[in-house]
């Protein structure tokens, strides 16, 4: 009976596994690949591990709004303008530099260790070149250090005169033009005080630089600027906290060339003195001047004025015309046009006293083209090249003597004359010449 039992139950396995070994070879090879590739799926997962991490507080991912605001309404502004305005926000000194020196970003980044955001802000001022002291926020110790510096360097040089530039761009772009500007104004004013208000030349290296003229004893210095305390009790006060804080879009228009418009308004009107582009030459003493703007054209039917330009000014402390200047900047600035915050600006301004306020003297007067832009910017290239011919020798012998008799300076157009070489010869290279200190340069040769 048991064995009878036992007979059956291996009949009913032989059974079942006949039945199991035909359904296995009747699958398609379809079904078939389908189960091996969820096996492998299923070995994969367990072999390998993903790393997520896991999602940070909201305040982590939050955007700085008002800067978001200014990207999402304005796509049109180019990497170099969101750098600068962000420069901008984060210290008041590394505003002046090059846009392609600058590269922080809009977004606040998530809560690192504190080890970590030191060494990326090393590693970050390494790849662009930049110091500590050029994106130090100038508070306390390092705003008293810009204005006493100021002073000491004034009390100490017994300027006969005060003149300022201003350098926004990198060390590595002043170059031997720059230098020349330096040239022609000391070759004026030996007994003059220059300052070079720039991030980028307050270093070592732009010490060299500036070594050649210190060395013959003339008196120079490149300081960086605390815009605090040079726009305090003005309008520009609150339009530069504004614009700190993202209130505003600075526009398509590099920021570092309004800045500069802004700029010399407000050190003219807190210390007074003489401001220069640094693609001037000097032809001959400014020091007789006070209170003077320069026409760049005039209208050829009545002989008046048609705009005036900012790359040169010459104007007393605390002087009304520059504070409407600022208060004008300040009211309508727009970066977006050209021009509007510069050389339109003081147009429109003297523009309006002459319709409105032709009773009121402000004090000031304006000079003809002749003074500070006797070459158009559309003419500029001429003065570059060498006489080819007796006509065009006559011609630039007849032009360098107008220069030389009735100017005070010429301004070179860097936009357009930035890549021009100057020719032996050309009336910029003897021009250049009569104003040299070292005479010897071989960019002069």
């Amino acid at each position: 009976m048991e064995e009878s039992r036992r007979a059956e139950q291996v009949d009913l396995l032989q059974r079942l596994k006949k039945l199991t070994v035909s359904l296995v070879c009747c699958l398609p090879l379809s079904l078939l690949g389908l189960l091996l590739m969820l096996l492998l799926i299923y070995n994969s997962f367990s072999a390998f591990s993903l790393h997520l991490d896991p999602i940070p507080p909201k305040s982590t991912l939050s955007l700085d709004y008002n800067h978001h605001q200014v990207l999402h309404h304005h796509p049109s502004l180019s990497s170099s303008s969101r750098s600068t305005l962000t420069s901008s926000s984060k210290s008041d000194s590394s505003m002046l530099l090059a846009v392609k020196e600058t590269s922080l970003g809009f977004v606040q980044k998530q809560k690192v260790s504190p080890i970590k955001t030191e060494r990326r802000t090393r590693r970050r001022k390494r790849r662009n070149g930049l110091t500590p002291a050029m994106t130090q926020k100038p508070q306390g110790k390092s705003r008293q250090k810009f204005k006493t510096r100021i002073k000491s360097f004034l009390s100490e040089s017994s300027c006969e005169s005060l003149f300022f530039m201003i350098w926004i761009s990198s060390l590595e772009s002043f170059g031997e033009r720059e230098r020349f500007t330096i040239e022609s104004l000391f070759k004026s004013h030996p007994n003059s005080c220059l300052i070079l208000v720039s991030n980028s030349l307050d270093c070592e290296r732009g010490t060299l630089i500036l070594k050649p003229f210190t060395d013959k004893g003339l008196k120079v210095l490149a300081i960086k600027p605390d815009f605090t305390y040079i726009f305090k009790d003005t309008s520009a006060e609150k339009w530069f906290e504004r614009l700190k804080k993202g209130m505003f879009s600075p526009g398509v228009i590099p920021l570092e060339q309004n800045l500069s418009n802004i700029l010399r308004l407000a050190l003219l009107y807190k210390f007074g003195g003489i401001y220069l582009d640094t693609d001037v030459i000097i032809l001959k003493p400014l020091t007789n001047l006070h209170n003077v703007i320069g026409a760049q054209t005039v209208d050829p039917v009545t002989r008046k004025w048609s705009r005036l330009n900012n790359a040169v000014l010459i104007f007393d402390k605390n002087h009304p015309l520059l504070k409407s200047f600022i208060d004008e900047f300040s009211r309508t600035f727009n970066g977006n046009k050209w021009g509007h915050n510069g050389p339109y600006l003081v147009s429109r301004v003297v523009a309006k006293f002459n319709v409105s306020n032709s009773s009121w003297d402000m004090g000031f007067s304006v000079l003809p083209p002749s003074s500070f832009y006797p070459v158009d910017w559309t003419r500029i290239s001429g003065f570059y090249r060498a006489s080819v011919n007796g006509r065009e020798a006559n011609w630039s012998h007849k032009r360098l003597m107008h220069l030389r008799k009735h100017s005070l300076s010429v301004h070179l157009w860097n936009r357009e004359s930035k890549k021009l070489r100057i020719e032996k010869g050309s009336i910029i290279q003897k021009l250049m010449s009569d104003s040299c200190i070292f005479c010897n340069s071989s960019f002069l040769h």
